[in-house]
C-alpha cells in the first residue's frame, strides 16, 4: 500500500434526541464496511463509533493482514498530519484500524497448534478508515455528535475537494428529518422462531469436559481454563435489524456490529460483549495508560428483586468466584508487566460488581503506564487473547481448549474496536457475540457460551452459567423476544 497522509476535518452534527444509532444504521446499511462500536448500555456507558467507506477494506483477500505484525506493518503507511489531532471533536479514534481480531491469531512469538472453526472465518477482517461519526450519549436532549472526513493525501491536489464531496454525500444522508418508519423497533422481525439455539455439544459432553479440566488443574498443568461450546440457529435474513433486536434483549458497554465475508458467504459480526480486552490512551499527564478490565465470576438474575439482590450477594461472597477473579487479575497484571514502566501495574477496587439484562457478573480493573519503547501493537500483543477467555497459565490453557473444545473460535473471545494512528487503542473481548452468515440464500447464526474451570467448578452449574449468558441472544432470536432459557432446570432439559 502506498505511503498516505490523513487530515481529519470534523463537523459538528445536529441529531434528533434519543437513542440515534438505529437511525444511524438504517440511513448508512448500504455503505460499504459498516462497523459499529456501540456504548448502548451498563457500565461504563462511554461513546459510540459508527465508521463506513474504508479506504483498505479486508475483505479482499490480497490486502488483508493474517497477523498483528502485518495489521502493524499496514498502519504503519499512514499517519496524521502534523497538528491534525488538536481539532475539537475529533474524538476518541483518529483514523486507522476499525475492526475484528479472531482468536486463531493466537500469541505474538508463540506457535500454537490451534484447530480451525466449523464455520471458516478470516483472521482479521474490518479494514482501514478515514470517515467515521461518533457521539456521546445525553441524559437528556440531543447527544453531541460529530462526522469526521480526512483529507487524504493519496489524492493529490484534490485531497480537500475529494473530502467535501465525501462529507456532502453523508450530511445529506443523516441530516433529513427522521421519519416514523425510521424509529420502528425491530420486533416483529421474519426468521425468528420460538425454539432457537440448537447446541453443537450436549450437556453430558461438556460436563465431561469441565470434569477433564479439573483433572488437568488436579495434575499442576493450568490453575483454570475457559471452556465454551456452540450453538447454531435459523436466523432473520437481515443482520443489521437483528442487531437492533441484540440491543434491545442484551445492552452492554462493548457491543459491535460489523459485516465481512468469508470466501463466497456474507458474514456479520453482532456483539453484545460486556468485557473489555483494552484502553490505551494518554493521560492529562502526557503519560500513555494501559486499562483491561477482566470479568470473573457469573450468576443468573433473579426473579424478583428479593431474589436478584440475594443472588448478587451470593457472587460477591463466592469464594470459588472471587479465586478465579484473583487468579485471572494476576494474569493480566504479568501480561501488562512486560509493556509496563517498572513498578507501575496497579489494581482497582477489587471485585467490583456489574450487572446486565441477564447476569451478574465481577470485575476488576487494571491499569499499567506504558513504558516508552513499546508500541501500541505491543500493548495488544501482551494482552491477546485475554486472559480471562483462555486461563492461567495462558499457553498451556489454550492448548487444553484446543484439545478439549476440537475446533477453533472464530471470532468467539477474540477481540473488536479500534487502534488509531495515534496509538490509541479501544478493544472488547467478543462474548456475547453471533457469527451470522448467509449461505446459499439461508441465514443462520453461530455463537458460543463458556466459562471459566477451577478446582472447585461443578460440571453441572458450570453448564447451566454458559446458558444464562445465552439468554439475551436467544431472546433476540426468538419471535416473542422472550427467552426459551430461563432457569437451571430447563437448561438441564436443553
Amino acid at each position: 500500500m502506498e505511503k498516505r497522509t490523513l487530515t481529519p476535518v470534523v463537523h459538528r452534527l445536529e441529531l434528533p434526541e434519543g437513542d440515534v444509532l438505529p437511525l444511524l444504521l438504517r440511513r448508512l446499511r448500504d455503505r460499504p464496511g459498516l462497523l459499529v462500536l456501540d456504548s448502548a448500555g451498563g457500565s461504563p456507558r462511554h461513546w459510540s463509533l459508527l465508521g463506513f467507506d474504508p479506504f483498505l477494506s479486508f475483505d479482499d483477500p490480497r490486502v488483508a493482514p493474517t497477523s498483528l505484525d502485518g495489521l502493524e506493518s499496514l498502519l504503519s503507511d499512514v499517519r496524521l498530519a502534523p497538528g491534525s489531532t488538536a481539532e475539537e471533536g475529533l474524538g476518541p479514534f483518529a483514523g486507522g484500524f476499525l475492526g475484528a481480531l479472531a482468536y486463531e491469531l493466537g500469541v505474538r512469538g508463540e506457535a500454537l497448534d490451534l484447530p480451525e472453526p466449523a464455520w471458516p472465518q478470516p483472521r482479521i477482517v474490518g479494514g482501514l478508515y478515514r470517515d467515521w461519526i461518533w457521539w456521546e450519549p445525553a441524559s437528556e436532549g440531543p447527544p453531541r455528535a460529530w462526522l469526521i472526513v480526512s483529507e487524504d493525501s493519496a489524492h493529490g491536489m484534490s485531497a480537500a475537494e475529494d473530502a467535501a464531496r465525501r462529507a456532502r454525500e453523508i450530511l445529506r444522508l443523516i441530516e433529513p428529518a427522521p421519519r416514523a418508519e425510521e424509529w420502528k423497533s425491530p420486533w416483529p422481525l421474519e426468521g425468528t422462531s420460538e425454539a432457537p439455539g440448537d447446541r453443537t455439544v450436549p450437556r453430558k459432553t461438556h460436563c465431561a469436559r469441565v470434569a477433564a479440566v479439573r483433572d488437568s488443574i488436579g495434575r499442576g498443568e493450568v490453575y483454570q481454563a475457559n471452556i465454551s461450546h456452540r450453538m447454531i440457529s435459523t436466523a432473520p435474513s437481515d443482520p443489521l435489524e437483528l442487531y437492533l433486536r441484540l440491543r434491545e434483549t442484551n445492552p452492554a458497554p462493548y457491543m459491535g456490529f460489523l459485516r465481512f465475508r468469508s470466501g463466497e458467504d456474507a458474514c456479520a459480526l453482532l456483539s453484545s460483549s460486556p468485557e473489555l480486552l483494552l484502553e490505551l490512551e494518554v493521560d492529562p499527564l502526557g503519560q500513555r495508560i494501559a486499562r483491561t478490565r477482566p470479568i470473573k465470576g457469573t450468576v443468573a438474575r433473579g426473579a424478583t428483586p428479593e431474589e436478584d439482590a440475594r443472588l448478587r450477594d451470593s457472587l460477591l461472597t463466592s469464594e470459588k468466584d472471587l479465586a478465579e477473579l484473583a487468579m485471572i487479575v494476576d494474569l493480566e497484571r504479568n501480561d501488562l508487566g512486560r509493556i509496563a514502566e517498572p513498578g507501575q501495574v496497579t489494581v482497582g477496587p477489587f471485585p467490583e460488581l456489574e450487572t446486565y439484562a441477564a447476569v451478574h457478573h465481577l470485575v476488576a480493573d487494571v491499569r499499567a503506564r506504558v513504558a516508552s519503547a513499546a508500541t501500541a501493537m505491543d500493548v495488544v500483543a501482551a494482552l491477546f487473547p485475554g486472559g480471562s477467555i483462555t486461563g492461567a497459565p495462558k499457553l498451556r490453557s489454550m492448548e487444553v481448549i484446543a484439545e478439549l473444545e476440537e475446533e477453533g473460535r472464530g471470532f468467539f473471545t477474540g477481540s473488536m474496536g479500534f487502534l488509531d494512528l495515534r496509538g490509541h487503542a479501544a478493544l472488547s473481548i467478543l462474548i456475547r457475540t453471533m457469527v451470522h452468515r448467509v449461505q446459499e440464500g439461508e441465514a443462520a447464526v453461530s455463537f458460543h457460551v463458556g466459562g471459566g474451570i477451577t478446582w472447585n467448578s461443578d460440571p453441572g452449574h458450570e453448564d447451566d452459567e454458559t446458558l444464562w449468558k445465552a439468554a439475551g441472544m436467544l431472546r433476540a432470536l426468538t419471535s416473542s423476544g422472550t427467552s426459551p432459557v430461563t432457569s437451571p432446570v430447563d437448561s438441564q432439559a436443553r
